[in-house]
């Protein structure tokens, strides 16, 4: 009997290292040594289970609870055999009757609960999709885990790297261990995802004292038992599980890639650029998939003016990112990067191409700023390129010709083609006012007009051109300031008898507008016209109306002051005054 218990103790050896294969043979051969020990057959259930041999594990439950009926953890051994075949109903019963005989066994408890809610989940279409996440789990799982740094730090836990491990034998303990937010955060970080979660939970024994409510350890059995207490024996789910060394080996790696970084970052905020470069190196030398080193190391060449190597270094990184499955807004900042060194290159082109897939893969204000900024800066560079004085005199000449045949919509297309190429002159502009007035597009010729006035105040045909239009629109106080103003630019009085012409039809259309008023409904009219009712309850002109009213020939003198004229003839327009 002294060799069965050997074997069994180098089974449970075997088993705790992952080596499932050599823990069945150890216990097949104490099993032939002592057929009647039901915590080998259950020991050996465990192992069969954990290779997905589940039909040979139910079998060897099946012994266990006939070898010792009363012993609840058979009942668990079948369970979770029963459970691995997708036999969830059959499951649930069994951890029931386990219960009989030990109400308080936590691990049946959970059992049942599992298979409670593996029930559930087929019968609500669930299960498919369970399948389809744990999908992710597919491959090198580990080595992926180890090269994202929120990921890394959970492998220093054997009971994380347990669950891992469950889930990648058998996809439906995905829904077991989805209790576990490490779990949760390991599944959207392969599925490259992870940048959905803004903090990382704490790793190893940190995450396991200050996640009580993400986990209960009792009623995880991949979880590490408390300090200071022994592991339990084979025939319990508790027992432990190590990295293995390549595992180990690739942690210490990456805990030396990160202090690397953390030396480059500290020599980048001093503007050591060179051992910062020295530091990112070696960081990638330790880790060729983390993206973030790659990053680090374009934003040096970038600040170092290295605007090429920094191209080059930032588009490596966005390949190990895809190839990695790192989080999108990493993928994002490296083609961020791309476009503002090609912005510093001034090839705009590329720089907003590179800011655009930026911004596909992760949207932030700082790119999007950017390529605003850049494309209104294209943009006037687009306008300078196209302008052409002699163009634009050649357009301008087909303007008036067709302006002259009333051909008034292509005159005003080359009027707009002569002012883009040539912002600069007032005629093309004057013109095309004109060409709006007869096409009934008063407020666009005003604004001609005004553009007009605002790059050369002394053209006096800009002034001539918006009053008519204001005439035409009815505006007859502002079509009335506009001629006081062609008046003062007109030196030569070469345009005073259009001038005078306008202002003559202006206070013509006044009287004839006002006169069918009396002074009660124009007033009324006026005080409901913000732009005349603030006239009236200006304190100053109240006061020069009534000095009118008692002496007439004080309006010359008011008239003087041009704040005050145009005020009147707001006035007169509105028939609050008439004239005499």
């Amino acid at each position: 009997m002294s060799n069965a218990n050997e074997l069994k103790a180098k089974g449970n050896e075997a088993f705790a290292a992952g080596r499932h294969d050599e823990a069945v043979r150890l216990f097949t051969e104490a099993i032939e040594l002592d057929p009647t020990n039901h915590v080998l057959y259950s020991n050996r259930s465990a192992s069969l289970a954990s290779l997905k041999k589940y039909e040979d594990a139910l079998r060897d439950a099946e012994k266990t609870v006939e070898l010792k009926p009363d012993w609840a953890k058979g009942y668990g051994r079948k369970g979770a055999a029963l459970f691995g075949l997708r036999m969830y109903a059959e499951a649930r019963d069994t951890y029931e009757a386990g219960l009989a005989h030990d109400p308080s066994n936590a691990l049946l408890k959970k059992g049942l609960a599992d298979a409670d809610a593996a029930l559930a989940s087929d019968a609500d279409g669930m299960g498919d999709f369970a399948k389809q996440m744990s999908a992710a789990f597919q491959g090198d799982v580990l080595a992926r885990l180890a090269a994202n740094p929120k990921t890394a730090p959970f492998l220093v836990d054997p009971a994380f790297v347990a669950k891992i491990r469950d889930i990648q034998a058998d996809p439906n303990k995905l829904q077991e261990h989805a209790g576990d937010q490490r779990i949760t955060m390991a599944m959207f970080t392969l599925m490259g995802m992870g940048d959905i979660f803004s903090q990382t939970p704490p790793a190893g024994a940190e995450f396991m004292s200050s996640a009580a409510d993400l986990m209960d350890r009792k009623d995880h059995p991949t979880s590490p038992p408390p300090a200071g207490q022994k592991p339990e024996p084979m025939e319990t789910e508790e027992a432990p599980v190590e990295l293995t060394e390549e595992e180990k080996a690739a942690a210490a790696k990456k805990a030396q890639a990160e202090e690397a970084k953390a030396q480059g970052n500290a020599a980048y905020k001093a503007r050591k650029f060179d051992e910062a470069l020295e530091s990112y190196g070696a960081a990638i030398e330790l880790d060729p998939t983390d993206i973030t080193y790659w990053n680090n190391k374009a934003a040096v060449y970038f600040e170092m003016g290295r605007l090429d190597e920094c191209i080059e270094t930032a588009e490596r990184a966005v390949e190990v990112g895809r190839e990695s499955r790192a989080e999108y807004k990493h993928i994002a900042k490296a083609l961020g990067r791309i476009g503002t060194a090609y912005s510093k290159k001034d090839d705009l082109a590329k720089a907003i191409q590179y800011y655009e897939r930026s911004l596909t893969e992760h949207r932030t204000a700082d790119i999007l700023g950017k390529l605003r900024a850049l494309e209104k800066l294209q943009k006037q560079r687009a306008e300078e390129e196209y302008r052409d004085e002699g163009k634009a005199e050649e357009a301008r000449e087909r303007g008036n010709a067709l302006f002259k045949a009333g051909k008034f919509p292509e005159a005003q297309a080359e009027y707009s083609e002569a002012i883009k190429r040539n912002p600069a002159d007032v005629r093309n502009y004057s013109n095309r006012a004109a060409c709006l007035t007869k096409l009934g597009a008063m407020p666009d010729a005003v604004k001609d007009c005004e553009t007009c006035i605002a790059l050369d105040v002394t053209f006096v045909k800009a002034y001539i051109r918006k009053a008519n239009a204001l005439f035409l629109m009815r505006e007859y106080a502002e079509a009335l300031d506009a001629l006081e103003e062609a008046k003062t630019q007109d030196a030569d009085r070469k345009n005073r008898p259009e001038i005078d012409q306008l202002e003559i039809k202006c206070y013509a259309a006044i009287n004839e507008h006002t006169s069918r008023l009396t002074p009660e409904e124009a007033l009324k009219r006026a005080q409901a016209n913000p732009k005349v009712a603030s006239v009236l309850a200006n304190p100053a002109m109240q006061s020069i109306l009534q000095q009118m009213q008692s002496n007439p020939r004080a309006a010359r003198e008011h008239l003087k002051n041009p704040a005050v004229a145009s005020n009147l003839r707001k006035l007169i327009a509105a028939g609050v005054v008439r004239m005499g």
